[in-house]
């Protein structure tokens, strides 16, 4: 009979831990929290210094009465939940909802483990330890700071807005920053300036050389515009160009960090084009357990939630062991990989990694779905990289004179790929000039021809989610547990909208960002933001008291939320109309947003109910009716493009429609990347999207 009951979060661990310990321990899972402030009032006792007002979630009740059953025949109950703030509160409120405190004949621990591992989960119950109160109290606080926030603005919100609107301490701060962004692109003046380059060629050389112009007689190194290209141009007429001095050398590339929280989504959003929900979904399911072949459950990767770029001392000798064997000696980092700098790290738990280097992703590619193996592939192969020696490069630099001028030429050639045997970028490709090893000073060169192009500086990018989340760490708002519910949020609100990667700002997020920015000034103010964090850490290490942050928070939300009340007028957002009209009653029916993102509704509401499903139109004449083709969702939510004019049109396809036809055979062509492929198989024709 089991006498040591371990609690912990999810039920996908309990398989994965069960397999570990014997038949003496049972593991059952608490479903996440299993109390919260109560979601019909504030919850939080002003008049009693703060108090928070915990409740049972509801539905938790059969779950809670389960555990109370195993507590009972258990002599020892361990902990077990997520190794971070959220974890050590949960694992308080279990011990509350449990009544554990109150157990005289039973022993109670906290543990946590980095990875689910054998080795971690058997170490972690050798080293058990208390509940630690100043995490708990840091988790607290920032629960009860968000929920004074969110429960003060947003009826605001709601009644001089729009129903269903919110506001959020960490979500305004991160829709400021978007907001800010547009406004700079807005007031962007592009600036002109010209670039130009000699085509050369070397004695006894086949290929021409490009040099880019690098200063001119004054040591001036821009060209403005076209009256400066032209006076450089006529100084340059009947001038020769001679290789003025010649530099070989040697450059370094330091593998890179092994991942974090926000470097895994920035990454993936890059490489995997995933969202950051997304990535952390599949990372959950990573760490929490996969049955592998041949190896059962286990969990592939140590904990998703980490702002540290530490490597414990087990796995940096398991990665040099396996490096040394699998590419030799030489590719293994001589010495601790770089660290991370800057703001303030959480150290409490390692980088993102694999939990065992041996397992490669082509090993366990066939236990994982698509995007499972796409996501461990690009943990495997950066944590491998990170623990590689960095690549080195030959490297020659050419400075050429001609008529007072000065011209540049680089090159490099890849002397030791290093870690990129393993991880390489787009961008790691060599140099077009790769015969200036050849060139020696004094050296003339044949000008064959002068190239010039105009222009025009670009205004700052658009955020997307990964470079919203880079932000966000920088500047030190949130915590890696956030980045993705704080941007899926404003996403679902519809205050900002995603396209081709890039959020934009909507005239609805536009309107609450102004009023955010107006009566709220402190919520959205980035430094008072990050000030906040640097607090809720402060109270994590026992530095400060948690209830003199809310004290001093609380009055002064109070006060710009009663000048809001009195003072904010209505403001009135239009609904945005579609080309649909009304079967039932003729009006022009406008687009809406529900629990499974749009829908068209009749503005006639209430006399007039009708609503229908919303489809994004593509402009692609159908190529069985000729109807627009539209872009569809399955019940499980995979794209498709369909005929607008279904059911009595039955044309779709999973690869979105050219309208253009096959030479070959006459079919529709489908879009494959940059190629246009014939949807007709025995065909397959291919031309390129311009062709």
């Amino acid at each position: 009979m089991a006498n040591s009951l371990v609690i912990v979060e999810s039920p996908a661990k309990v398989k994965t831990i069960k397999k570990f310990l014997g038949s003496s321990y049972e593991v059952d899972a608490s479903n996440g929290h299993v109390r919260d402030l109560p979601k019909s009032q504030l919850g939080i006792d002003i008049e009693h210094d703060y108090e928070p007002k915990y409740i049972t979630i509801r539905g938790k009740g059969e779950i809670l009465a389960k555990l109370r059953k195993e507590v009972k025949k258990a002599d020892r109950i361990y902990l077990a939940t997520d190794p971070d703030r959220e974890g050590e509160a949960i694992s308080w409120h279990l011990s509350k909802a449990l009544k554990l405190d109150e157990l005289k004949d039973k022993k109670v621990y906290r543990i946590s483990f980095n990875e689910i591992t054998k080795n971690a989960v058997k170490a972690s119950l050798k080293a058990p330890r208390d509940i630690d109160m100043n995490l708990v109290d840091a988790q607290q606080t920032r629960r009860i700071l968000d929920r004074m926030v969110g429960y003060s603005i947003s009826p605001i919100l709601w009644e001089k807005v729009k129903r269903g609107l919110s506001a959020g301490r960490v979500q305004s701060v991160a829709l400021r920053m978007i907001g800010d962004r547009e406004e700079e692109i807005s007031a962007f003046i592009p600036e002109e300036y010209w670039s130009l380059e000699a085509v050369l060629k070397a004695p006894d050389a086949k290929k021409p050389l490009t040099a880019k112009f690098a200063r001119d007689k004054a040591g001036k190194t821009e060209i403005s515009n076209k009256e400066e290209l032209d006076l450089l141009l006529s100084s340059l007429e009947g001038a020769e160009f001679t290789v003025a001095d010649v530099r070989n050398g040697e450059r370094a590339k330091k593998p890179p960090l092994p991942f974090t929280t926000s470097t895994m989504q920035q990454e993936a959003s890059k490489v995997l084009n995933f969202s950051t929900q997304k990535t952390m979904r599949l990372a959950q399911q990573l760490y929490e357990g996969v049955d592998v072949k041949g190896h059962g459950t286990i969990g592939l990767i140590t904990y998703l939630r980490t702002d540290s770029t530490r490597i414990s001392d087990e796995a940096e000798q398991m990665a040099k062991t396996y490096i040394g064997s699998q590419y030799g000696q030489a590719y293994v980092l001589n010495g601790e990989g770089a660290k991370k700098n800057g703001a303030k790290i959480q150290d409490a738990h390692e980088a993102i990694r694999p939990t065992d280097i041996s397992l490669t992703p082509a090993m366990v590619k066939d236990s994982l779905s698509r995007d499972q193996f796409r996501l461990y592939q690009l943990i495997w192969k950066g944590f491998t990289a990170s623990r590689m020696s960095g690549a080195v490069y030959e490297t020659t630099s050419v400075k050429i004179a001609a008529g007072g001028n000065e011209f540049s030429m680089t090159a490099s050639r890849l002397k030791f790929d290093g870690f990129l045997s393993v991880y390489s970028a787009e961008e790691e490709k060599e140099e077009k000039n790769q015969l200036l090893g050849a060139l020696k000073k004094g050296d003339v060169l044949e000008l064959q021809k002068m190239e010039s192009a105009q222009h025009f500086t670009q205004p700052p990018a658009h955020y997307t989610e990964a470079s919203l989340v880079k932000a966000l760490e920088e500047k030190g708002i949130g915590r890696p547990s956030t980045y993705a519910p704080t941007i899926t949020t404003i996403l679902a609100r519809r205050y900002i909208v995603k396209e081709n990667k890039n959020l934009y700002m909507t005239e609805l997020g536009e309107v609450v960002n102004r009023i955010m920015k107006q009566w709220f000034p402190s919520i959205v103010d980035i430094s008072f933001t990050a000030n906040l964090e640097y607090l809720l850490d402060s109270i994590g290490e026992g530095h400060t008291n948690w209830k003199t942050v809310v004290r001093n928070f609380y009055p002064d939300l109070m006060e710009s939320v009663e000048a809001a009340k009195q003072s904010l007028e209505t403001v009135h957002i239009a609904e945005e109309e579609s080309d649909e009209i009304c079967e039932m009653c003729g009006r022009r029916m406008v687009i809406k947003y529900g629990p499974f993102g749009k829908f068209l509704a009749c503005p006639g509401f209430p006399e007039c109910k009708n609503t229908k499903p919303y489809f994004e139109k593509t402009g692609i004449p159908c190529p069985k009716c000729g109807k627009e083709i539209v872009i569809k969702k399955t019940k499980k939510g995979r794209k498709y493009y369909g005929c607008e004019a279904n059911p009595e049109c039955d044309f779709m396809s999973w690869l979105k429609p050219s309208a253009k036809k096959c030479p070959e055979c006459g079919s529709y062509m489908v879009e494959k990347g940059n190629k246009l492929v014939c949807s007709n198989a025995q065909c397959g024709y291919v031309m390129s999207k311009e062709g």
